[in-house]
């Protein structure tokens, strides 16, 4: 399918291939009258006044913001069963590490995820997938993590891996095999099954996946996370880190090799400071603070410091369900204290780089055809506006999968 965007307000996002930092993660790189040019899934043209191929499908942007797709970089949007009553009981007061300590929480979702066939924790991911993607995300991540053994968490890999077909996005499968601690097996012999058992269980069916753990009060520990992240790299696998989310940790800025440090809430202002030193960019979650606690992380002192930012929804059935990624610029901006240009890096180039792809979060020759075109003419109306759709027209490899008529 060969398609021309004319006359758009094109965020390019063109530059170096690395992380954006700093003042950096303010430039888009924007073309204010432009041409984008699609081809065979990839990005064929971009430029002023492009030659249309008689078999082009032409789309008049009218001035349009026309954007790279969203690289949603950390969801877990791979589970079974439903955590409402939950809910309504945080609604009336109850706190969410009171509701896991009492077995609720990730727990519950554990026990139903376990239960599920490996066929219908595919058709829900692909469900929820295709939901994602109507609202503008090209490149969704999924974590494993509700399964707490072998053979659970390889169900969940291998379901995650089976949507691909099913769907238009880009599925970036990772293990999260430090989340909760089953209670029902000692804490001692659980932390050493995941490490001698099931890392090399994955590690040996998914070569070099990305492995990630949840270090926080009443799930894993420092030292036992600490463990994880050398076991994982004798294996090969890059590790992502849950961390600060509710209680401070003291990992942020440690100088362990993490690919990305994600939550940061509960970060000291001397533990983002590091982290921008570091080089390991901190992936921010305002969805999670706006439905459990109203806190959020500071990225503002993340990037005048010079450091680098994501974005992404945290899509789960507990603290953030929501999976779009124009509500988590939102509420980016809102909360976290990003610019909107910061916001829609962080959303885009950024979190692509977190999950190790460089042909996708900008509009340059070569890339893929992952393309947004906003209903505005403004930018900035993608933060401004919200609890609407802002899409007029999506394209994930090419393939319209919001087609403007």
């Amino acid at each position: 399918m060969t398609v021309l965007f004319r006359r758009a307000r094109v965020l390019t996002l063109a530059g170096p291939r690395g992380l954006r930092r700093g003042p950096a993660m303010s430039d888009l790189g924007i073309l204010p009258e432009a041409d984008v040019l699609t081809d065979q899934g990839r990005i064929a043209q971009v430029g002023e006044g492009l030659f249309a191929p008689p078999h082009a499908r032409v789309i008049d942007a009218a001035g349009r913001v026309l954007l790279p797709a969203f690289v949603d970089c950390h969801t877990h949007a791979c589970f079974a069963g439903s955590r409402l009553d939950e809910w309504e009981r945080r609604l009336k007061g109850e706190s969410y590490l009171d509701i896991l300590k009492a077995g609720g929480g990730i727990m519950s979702t554990v026990r139903a995820t376990r239960e599920a066939p490996q066929l219908l924790l595919t058709e829900l991911l692909v469900e929820r997938v295709r939901r994602m993607a109507m609202l503008g995300t090209g490149t969704i991540e999924v974590k494993s993590g509700y399964g707490l053994s072998t053979t659970h968490e390889l169900k969940m890999l291998r379901a995650i891996v089976a949507a691909r077909p099913h769907v238009a996005c880009t599925i970036v499968p990772t293990a999260l095999l430090g989340h909760a601690i089953d209670p029902d097996v000692p804490r001692e012999t659980f932390i050493r099954g995941v490490i001698e058992e099931t890392l090399p269980a994955v590690a040996g069916e998914f070569p070099g996946i990305t492995i990630d753990a949840y270090c926080e009060q009443g799930a894993w520990s420092v030292d036992e996370t600490r463990a994880l992240v050398h076991a994982a790299g004798e294996r090969g696998c890059p590790v992502r880190l849950h961390v600060d989310q509710f209680n401070r940790s003291g990992l942020v800025g440690s100088g362990l090799p993490f690919t990305s440090v994600d939550h940061l809430e509960a970060s000291s202002d001397d533990d983002l400071k590091a982290l921008a030193r570091s080089g390991v960019p901190g992936v921010l979650l305002p969805c999670s603070g706006f439905h459990t606690d109203r806190r959020y992380a500071k990225a503002r002192q993340i990037i005048d410091a010079g450091g680098s930012v994501g974005l992404a929804t945290n899509f789960n059935p507990g603290s953030a369900p929501c999976g779009s990624m124009p509500m988590a610029i939102a509420l980016a901006v809102r909360f976290n204290g990003m610019t909107c240009s910061e916001a829609i890096c962080a959303a885009t180039h950024n979190a692509a780089r977190v999950l190790g792809l460089e042909d996708r979060g900008s509009i340059e020759v070569g890339k893929a055809a992952d393309l947004v075109l906003l209903r505005h003419t403004d930018e900035r109306e993608l933060a401004h506006e919200f609890g609407d759709d802002p899409i007029a027209c999506a394209m994930i490899g090419g393939m319209l999968t919001v087609d403007p008529g």
